[in-house]
């Protein structure tokens, strides 16, 4: 068929200044803007695909913005040509011009994922093996803050229907954190499920000390500690289920955490596996070993948001912890009239072609660089 002959004619990378309604603050972190990128891929037939990748701030993370663009740069060349039907073939291709940096080379594959579906009349998500639900539960990260405030915010985003909330802790004084999870839970107690997210920060006694401290809380306790190890040593004497997160950057990293035994689930985040296809990989041994995650990114708009929704949509319900996007903490849509959002703290599953957005290109930033 003439079709499967589909070719890459040209590589287009933008960079976006995403603003942030307010300060984002995480364990020794304050972001007031993010820097994305983003990577439009045009097909010889005029199709175009979309994809985004958007690494929080330079220091959560060896991946940052100016350095998947940097990526981008060298691998576009050699992908000039090259099969826009054939996801595999492709992430070789990148591989055979760059090792490592998956955050870039997801952007890529993101954007190819939302070309094939455009082209076959799919979803991004039919593609994945098909949408188990339309309807997809998303949740809410709070900040570094008081007791007070903390508490405030977790019975707003309780009323507004968010069946989960992330607590961001670390970086300051466990006592702190320790008197802001029990603020909360006094506010909102079990009406939605509770997740405390360290970012790596706290060593292993003051992960002793917060289980310890919220013994009779029924918290999920994500990414205590810098390395799976760390937290190994510690798992027996931990009141809590643990999730990873950040440990996480590859397939084969979520295949040694199961085989070590060190957590209960995690949270994964699609650039930082690789992209969508890595994603499914990983879905896949999470649901043979009844492993519950999460379907994020670190940061991003519409083009993010919604990969993470359409992969999101091909999850196990009972397994889905929920979608983090962007979307509450921005000032802007790319795509005005498509834009994902949250609807009383859930996610509705786009039901046009390829990701189901279709981005404005005067509200993409800057075009940084053209292959073709």
């Amino acid at each position: 068929m003439p079709g499967l002959a589909m070719r890459i004619r040209e590589i287009h990378v933008f960079q976006k200044d995403l603003l942030l309604k307010q300060p984002y603050t995480m364990a020794g972190t304050v972001l007031s803007s993010l820097d994305s990128t983003i990577v439009k891929l045009v097909s010889d037939s005029g199709l175009t695909g979309w994809g985004e990748t958007c690494p929080l701030g330079c220091a959560y993370q060896p991946e940052h913005a100016p350095g998947a663009r940097a990526a981008l740069t060298q691998m576009a060349p050699a992908l000039i040509g090259e099969s826009a039907l054939a996801p595999l073939p492709l992430r070789h291709r990148m591989d055979a011009s760059l090792n490592g940096h998956r955050q870039a080379k997801a952007a890529i594959d993101i954007a190819l994922m939302d070309l094939i579906g455009k082209h076959h009349g799919l979803r991004v998500c039919d593609l994945l093996g098909g949408a188990v639900s339309e309807r997809i539960p998303s949740y809410f990260a709070i900040g570094i803050d008081s007791p007070e405030e903390s508490a405030r915010q977790a019975l707003e985003m309780a009323e507004q229907g968010y069946p989960r909330l992330q607590i961001k802790c670390g970086g300051r004084s466990i006592d702190e954190d320790i008197a802001v999870i029990h603020r909360i839970w006094e506010t909102v107690g079990n009406r939605v499920r509770l997740a405390v997210d360290a970012n790596r920060s706290l060593t292993r006694r003051d992960t002793l000390f917060l289980s310890q401290a919220c013994e009779h809380i029924p918290i999920v306790i994500e990414q205590p500690c810098n390395s799976m190890e760390e937290i190994a040593a510690i798992r027996s004497q931990l009141r809590h289920p643990v999730y990873l997160d950040e440990n996480t950057e590859s397939v084969n990293d979520v295949l040694r955490a199961v085989a070590l035994g060190v957590c209960d689930g995690f949270g994964l985040k699609l650039t930082r596996l690789g992209g969508l296809n890595a994603f499914a990989t990983v879905r896949d041994i999470c649901a043979a070993r009844s492993l519950p995650h999460s379907c994020d990114d670190t940061s991003g708009g519409d083009i993010i948001a919604a990969a993470c929704v359409q992969a999101g949509a091909t999850v196990a319900p009972e397994l889905l912890e929920g979608v983090w996007i962007g979307a509450p903490y921005y000032r802007e849509h790319y795509d005005p009239e498509n834009g994902i959002a949250v609807t009383n703290g859930y996610l509705q599953l786009p039901q046009s072609t390829g990701l189901g957005v279709n981005p404005d290109e005067s509200r993409i930033g800057s075009l940084a660089a053209s292959f073709s």
